[in-house]
């Protein structure tokens, strides 16, 4: 389980295929996150994320609109928005997209398939 702190964070949940956000908001509800905001895209996850206070974003790279790429850049180059930790979730495991990412500052990184235990592994590193 998570502390009370990382447990009443709000976590934002980006990804275009409504399964996976749903299998990722099961995998933080298990583990005692109370808090998930959703978006289908980039461009609607930066929307979310200027109107509500966001501790954590995990978000997925191939997206329509804004993918995870873009969507990273601006949160990132954001003084507002930079502090917020980025996980970037995808099935891409080519080297160039995990570079690409590292050098866009991303937080952490994990591959689709993922377990459970790893994304919460993440998310424990990133709110506590």
């Amino acid at each position: 389980m998570l502390s009370e702190a990382a447990a009443n964070s709000t976590v934002l949940v980006v990804d275009d295929m409504a399964s996976m956000r749903a299998i990722t908001k099961k995998v933080l509800k298990t583990y005692g996150v109370k808090n998930i905001v959703e978006a289908e895209n980039g461009k609607q996850g930066l929307g979310r994320l200027k109107v509500s206070k966001i501790d954590l974003v995990i978000c997925d790279w191939d997206m329509p609109e804004m993918n995870g790429y873009e969507l990273l850049q601006v949160v990132k180059g954001n003084a507002r928005l930079s502090k917020i930790p980025f996980i970037m979730l995808t099935a891409n495991t080519s080297k160039d997209f995990v570079i690409k990412s590292l050098q866009a500052k991303v937080d952490d990184y994990i591959v689709k398939p993922y377990q459970p235990q790893a994304l919460i592994d993440k998310v424990k590193k990133h709110l506590n």
